[in-house]
């Protein structure tokens, strides 16, 4: 085995990159990069009817976005095929594998007559002896060994082992000349020098197979680690009913990257009592010792108070920067990240998502009209009058539009006119925004500027018939 970490991550690009395979590509990149080591990207590709080129640019995009860079690759099966087959050749030479010309629909015959008297359905060997040279019409089978016990010390499982007599002999190459998943894999990490493969615990039932064909080949298997399946509330398999959506559908509801990969590390993973990791922190501490055998359990609320917090700490000039899109998703077609980092600096201790942060950032660059009914119903009378007249009239004299200046304008209106503060601040609230709950009038008035402010007021003040 390689002395240096080598890690791969292999899609297949047979859908989106969901959850799951965030999951796991995240613990390969952070043992990776903990060791100093390799993430090597491979795409396998082999399932021709399926595979599409779209699934693949999506798959690279969603790590890019997750900022899990690869070393080397990406690889792809499908132009691997040469490579398969002089392996096939090294196992037939060595007398480790056969040919068979099993008609599939008999195959499918003896299997469901192997059900219906209750056996394993299993390949019943008719062809393990024959003989039957390599040709367009053959399959290639693994001679699996039919004595003994296969096992191996899983980094995270521990002991495991089954019984070889278990296992029957597999399909490495199909009649068409594509190898399969089991045979694949194992020629790659080979050739790859892969010294760690890290995977879900779904995969263990093939790791005796896979075994068994690196000691045919006489080659050293690299150290396995099956991490536990995230599962739903329900603890039944992630899917879309349990709110798990693809890598970039998160991107594109407004949740950080950085929010993300710290939720998927927490899943399964675990330092001490702590939450909140930064990507540093992450490489730093990753360790598959700490790694759970339980499976982690998807919690929307969890990632969403997350994000929440990346919110707060991204500065807002990045934040502006991001919040751009998810503004002309809302219909504001703006190029102002300055503007733009101004609104979410006073948003971002109220959102969870950049797409509810756009959606609250809406007033600033529409008409807040129509008002929310409720809060024009109870702040918009005819008593709140006084209070609009006398705003308009001394911000447009030239009140300084700085936290102080506003600050005191809303203190001596209030004292002027013989009421609360809030009595002055909920109507000038609803005029402006058209919402009963906003960010302080001290922060949203100076980036909506003096005439806009004013040309709102005016509005308001004709809405109540003034």
């Amino acid at each position: 085995m390689a002395t240096q970490v080598r890690t791969r991550f292999s899609p297949s690009p047979t859908g989106a990159l969901h959850l799951g395979g965030a999951h796991t590509a995240l613990f390969n990149w952070l043992f990776a990069r903990h060791h100093g080591g390799v993430f090597i990207l491979r795409i396998e590709d082999t399932d021709m009817e399926r595979s599409r080129a779209h699934f693949v640019e999506e798959i690279l995009e969603a790590l890019l976005w997750l900022g899990l860079d690869w070393d080397e690759g990406p690889y792809f099966q499908s132009q691997r095929l040469a490579i398969y087959d002089d392996f096939i050749h090294r196992l037939l030479k060595a007398g480790a594998a056969y040919c068979c010309d099993c008609d599939p629909q008999e195959l499918e015959a003896r299997r469901q007559a192997a059900l219906a008297r209750g056996d394993k359905p299993r390949y019943d060997g008719r062809c393990r002896e024959r003989g039957l040279p390599l040709g367009p019409k053959t399959a290639v089978r693994f001679k699996t060994p039919q004595t003994g016990i296969t096992f191996w010390h899983d980094q995270i499982k521990g002991h495991i082992a089954f019984e070889n007599q278990e296992l029957d002999d597999l399909v490495i190459r199909r009649a068409d000349g594509i190898p399969t998943y089991n045979f694949a894999v194992v020629v790659d990490d080979i050739t790859m020098r892969v010294s760690h493969v890290i995977r879900g615990d779904d995969h263990i039932s093939n790791t005796p197979r896979q075994i068994l064909i690196y000691q045919a080949l006489g080659e050293e298997p690299p150290l396995f680690a099956h991490m536990p399946l995230m599962l739903g509330k329900d603890r039944t398999k992630l899917s879309k009913r349990h709110g798990a959506l693809p890598v970039l559908a998160y991107r594109d509801r407004g949740i950080l990257p950085q929010a993300l990969t710290n939720y998927l590390a927490r899943l399964g993973w675990s330092h001490g009592d702590q939450e909140i990791f930064s990507r540093e922190e992450l490489i730093r501490y990753f360790s598959l010792e700490h790694v759970g055998k339980a499976p982690g359990i998807h919690d929307d609320d969890k990632l969403l108070w997350l994000n929440s917090h990346y919110l707060k700490e991204t500065p807002p000039e990045e934040l502006g920067r991001l919040l751009l899109p998810f503004l002309a998703k809302e219909g504001i077609h703006t190029d102002d990240a300055v503007k733009a980092a101004r609104v979410a600096a006073t948003l971002n201790k109220r959102a969870k998502t950049l797409m509810e942060m756009a959606q609250a950032a809406r007033f600033y660059y529409l008409d807040p009209w129509p008002y929310d009914e409720e809060a024009a119903r109870k702040h918009l009378t005819p008593g709140a009058l006084p209070v609009l007249r006398e705003a308009r009239e001394r911000l447009a004299a030239g009140v300084e539009l700085s936290e102080e200046g506003l600050t005191r304008l809303l203190k001596d209106l209030a004292r002027d006119l013989g009421v609360k503060v809030v009595e002055v601040a909920q109507p000038l609230r609803v005029a402006l925004t058209g919402k009963a709950a906003s960010p302080s009038l001290t922060e949203l008035i100076p980036i909506l500027g003096r005439e806009e402010t004013i040309r709102r007021l005016d509005f308001a003040l004709r809405h109540l018939g003034a």
